[in-house]
């Protein structure tokens, strides 16, 4: 009887709630559709002048507020061209406007050629027109009805999002909307949130007061944003001057206050745990972020140029120095598709190294930076190379965008075995056009008799994961792994991929208790970095390490694939991984000396 009476409350409680979304959608939609936009007047990228009134014999209008440099602008371009063929002859007109203020007219005349679009792109210099849309982000699309009312508004599908994406779209918002009209219905769906870049318009706030790009600002950027937001990097825009930051204020100015996922720079370990700290924390402070803050708020005053610091240097070649050996990540350059999700590439080269190799000093460079998100490069030992028991080995190098390469004490060397192969582990990330690349590796090496300490690398992992569907999986424990001998604990990297959520690292000590060396309470796929100490940390003979994830299997994360399946250990994206990656080296006398005073007697040692 109680189980039928909760199933009948459960169900009026259902078509309450239909109804109540049925009556809300009703009035959105009403309310939509009173938003009628008036005739407008703009010049496109070739200066030739358009009006809405000249498509006055099209049933729709889709117009599409885009950037040049918007990743989700790149990628949904070309999407706006597929169905500008699609619909072109159905009496359906698209319009594309810039309203930026960064975006120059040779900005988006290239973004025009290299994207292939054939439909009209309008510069709309003030974002006058953007003001009329109310128009939020790039992209941010809306359909117009015969009589220029605004029926639908928001994205052009759910494929991308901002650092994520899908095989392909669960829903085409726009297409749907648009053939939804040309058969006489209403709109299902009228309204989803624009995601993308804000749109770069200009302040209406007359410069002013004492925090000035030239004096402060710059200086902030210089430390934390341009080693990634300049000329031929990652990222999506450039911020070494003045003139280059204008219109991306608003775009900054969310991602330095986003908590977790999305956040820029990116950082993602806790500061509850980070003892001496690490030494390439990205971190703003909260000092720096105000300041931004400030500076924006007060209309973005330049200052004068004297103030200005000097530019960051960067390395036009090998950090490292010139390479003993260069290794390509395979053949021949791999093709990166347009669009769409690359999962990971995996490529097995032999180097060639038949005699044992003392490994000082590696670094990994893209070849097509803007599509190539990371490189890891495994060495598979000898007798683990057999494809379907293939064990990997130490992590040779890394790169992630504003990794540093990685360059050993004097006299400390990684140990590889002759025979020993790479396997590298490539993420490409599809940037709009299609691309190829053929990234590489440098090595250098050292003479055996002067190598008196060794780099070690090692790993925790949870090879036997069972996460379960629509579930939120915590206290997933790796196996403990025993330190052998003294080591210096170097950095920590945790490798999980989509529905990974935190990871902890702890050690305890001999006669100690468990203490955390880090922690990353969100997880963020897209980001595989490495937190390196500041200080290497002394583990004794005899330490324990301790690796614990949470993983999200539910609807509630957005880079979730699917939900509704159970997860095992794999290699691709849609699999799951738990490894804790770290490096570690043979400490120097005096470094286990001081180390051990610390520790109780019964524990000190001296032993190498």
């Amino acid at each position: 009887m109680i189980k039928t009476w909760n199933n009948f409350n459960g169900l009026i409680h259902r078509r309450i709630v239909s109804v109540s979304i049925a009556l809300a959608c009703c009035c959105l939609q009403a309310a939509a559709a009173d938003q009628s936009i008036e005739n407008f007047t703009l010049g496109s990228h070739r200066g030739v002048e358009w009006s809405l009134e000249d498509v006055s014999d099209q049933q729709l209008v889709v117009v599409a507020f885009l950037g040049t440099e918007c990743p989700l602008a790149k990628l949904y371009g070309p999407r706006l061209e597929e169905l500008q063929r699609q619909y072109g002859d159905k009496g359906v007109a698209f319009i594309g406007i810039n309203a930026n203020t960064q975006d120059s007219l040779a900005e988006i005349t290239a973004y025009v050629s290299k994207h292939k679009i054939s439909f009209p792109m309008l510069k709309d210099i003030g974002s006058r027109v953007a003001d009329q849309f109310n128009a939020e982000r790039t992209p941010d699309v809306f359909l117009l009805d015969k009589n220029r009312n605004v029926r639908y508004r928001g994205q052009i599908d759910d494929q991308y999002l901002i650092s994520l994406s899908r095989n392909k779209p669960g829903r085409k918002h726009l297409a749907i909307a648009i053939d939804e009209l040309l058969t006489g219905k209403q709109v299902s769906v009228f309204h989803t949130d624009p995601v993308g870049c804000h749109i770069g318009r200009p302040s209406k706030v007359e410069p002013h007061g004492n925090v000035t790009y030239s004096n402060q600002i710059a200086r902030i950027f210089n430390a934390r944003c341009v080693g990634c937001h300049r000329k031929g990097e990652l990222a999506p825009f450039t911020l070494g001057s003045y003139e280059d930051v204008i219109g991306w204020e608003e775009t900054i100015l969310e991602v330095i206050r986003t908590k977790g996922r999305n956040s820029m720079p990116p950082w993602y370990a806790s500061t509850k745990h980070d003892h001496d700290g690490f030494s390439n924390d990205a971190r703003l402070t909260e000092e720096d972020k105000v300041l931004i803050e400030t500076w924006v708020k007060n209309g973005m005053p330049e200052g004068e140029t004297s103030q200005l610091p000097n530019p960051p240097q960067f390395v036009d070649g090998w950090n490292i120095g010139e390479p003993d050996q260069i290794i390509e990540v395979r053949d021949t350059a791999y093709n990166v598709p347009a669009e769409g999700i690359v999962d990971y590439k995996y490529f097995t080269v032999d180097p060639g190294w038949d005699e044992d190799k003392y490994v000082t000093a590696t670094e990994a460079r893209p070849d097509n930076v803007p599509v190539v998100h990371h490189i890891i490069a495994y060495i598979i030992p000898p007798g683990e190379q057999d494809d379907k028991r293939k064990k990997r080995g130490p992590m040779l190098v890394g790169y992630a965008p504003g990794a540093t390469p990685r360059v050993m004490d004097k006299g400390t060397a990684l140990f590889v075995p002759a025979g020993s192969r790479l396997e590298f582990e490539m993420h490409y990330t599809p940037n709009g056009t299609p691309q190829t690349d053929l990234s590489y590796i440098g090595v250098k090496f050292a003479d055996k008799k002067n190598v008196t300490r060794l780099f070690r690398g090692g790993a925790a992992a949870a090879r036997k994961l069972n996460i379960k569907p629509n579930m939120i999986t915590q206290g997933v424990v790796a196996p403990l792994h025993r330190i052998r001998r003294d080591q210096m604990l170097l950095d920590m990297t945790p490798h999980m991929h989509l529905r990974g959520k935190s990871f902890k690292y702890e050690a305890k000590l001999p006669g100690a208790s468990w203490e955390t060396l880090l922690d990353v309470p969100h997880y963020d796929f897209n980001w595989q970095l490495t937190y390196e100490l500041a200080k290497p940390r002394f583990l004794p003979k005899d330490t324990l390490l301790r690796c614990t994830a949470a993983f999200d299997n539910t609807d509630g994360n957005p880079a979730n694939p699917n939900p509704n399946v159970l997860i095992k250990w794999g290699p691709q994206s849609w699999d799951e991984m738990m490894i804790g990656f770290f490096s570690t080296r043979d400490p120097y006398d005096e470094e286990i000396m001081k180390a051990s005073a610390g520790l109780p007697d019964s524990e000190r040692t001296g032993e190498k």
